[in-house]
């Protein structure tokens, strides 16, 4: 069985919503979390509906705050960019940060706040998965490193070349988002699949249906020794956040509020289930302290429950 990863996401929107715009605490973090033995640091991407530092960016002064750790998105939306530029990005975030880049990637979730976001950039929103597939498509093609034509619906070019190449042949592993009907699309096109299930039953079933893409998770966590307040705190962030009902988020995603013993036995499921890459988003105003706490008594947890 592969080694179990665990990874965290750098907290651009919840900093944001704060009124805390120092892109150097987020590098910051994402050194502690080096330090803390983690396997993996995410940024979101969302410029209009849900604002916070651009991910591409952001990561490229990680790549030269850190020397070990995994730099990921979770997720960036392709289809708001043209492929010639996006590849061109991520291949110099490879080559930046030593080929430690995954690309997670995601069509946009329906609802109409997304909506808006694609129409304010100028963007078709229902032509998204389209635009997505041939991006990947477009940019595997670009990362060969020698000139290369394409023609799709959506974006066409001849005889571009990009420099530098991305370090790994064929750029970053693309990892996509998406469960239910997405599922062809990820064994089709992905190298991982970042779903957020909130059953680790629904996850097990779905797994079967990715072919060999590695199988990882997107989950929200708070942590606290006393549970009634983690689900107090859990609600407060969540409903910040999304500007949605709790209910609502939680029946599409998977979050969990309690102690560090009682969140690392719920993650177990979704290992048992075959997760091999956990993403943990903290549900919290202090990242500090909570990043500490994930990575001192979560982390060890899980780790042997993985080699159990």
């Amino acid at each position: 069985m592969a080694r179990l990863e665990i990874g965290y996401l750098l907290p651009t929107r919840e900093q944001d919503l704060l009124g805390d715009h120092d892109s150097g605490r987020l590098v910051a973090q994402a050194r502690r979390a080096e330090q803390s033995g983690l396997d993996s640091v995410w940024a979101g991407d969302s410029p209009v509906t849900r604002p916070r530092a651009d991910p591409l960016m952001l990561l490229a002064a990680v790549a030269q705050a850190t020397e070990r750790i995994t730099l990921g998105t979770a997720v960036l939306l392709p289809a708001l960019r043209h492929p010639i530029l996006l590849a061109h990005q991520l291949a110099t975030l490879d080559r930046l940060s030593g080929g430690r880049v995954i690309a997670g990637m995601g069509a946009g979730f329906p609802i109409p706040v997304t909506e808006a976001q694609f129409a304010a950039i100028g963007v078709g929103f229902r032509g998204r998965v389209g635009r997505m597939e041939e991006s990947i498509e477009a940019m595997r093609r670009l990362w060969t490193g020698d000139a290369v034509s394409y023609q799709g619906r959506h974006f066409a070019f001849s005889d571009v070349r990009i420099v530098p190449p991305p370090v790994r042949p064929g750029g970053p592993p693309i990892w996509l988002a998406g469960s239910g009907p997405s599922l062809p699309r990820v064994a089709r096109l992905a190298d991982g699949w970042l779903p957020y299930p909130p059953e680790a039953a629904t996850y097990a079933k779905e797994r079967e249906l990715i072919g060999r893409a590695t199988p990882a998770l997107y989950a929200t966590l708070c942590l606290d020794d006393d549970p009634e307040k983690a689900r107090h705190r859990l609600r407060t962030s969540i409903e910040r956040y999304y500007d949605a009902p709790l209910e609502f988020v939680a029946s599409i995603q998977a979050l969990f509020a309690g102690t560090a013993r009682q969140a690392a036995d719920w993650l177990s499921g979704y290992v048992e289930a075959g997760a091999r890459h956990l993403v943990i988003r903290l549900a919290t105003d202090d990242h500090d302290t909570d990043l500490e706490r994930l990575g001192d008594e979560v982390l060890p947890l899980l780790r042997e429950e993985a080699h159990r």
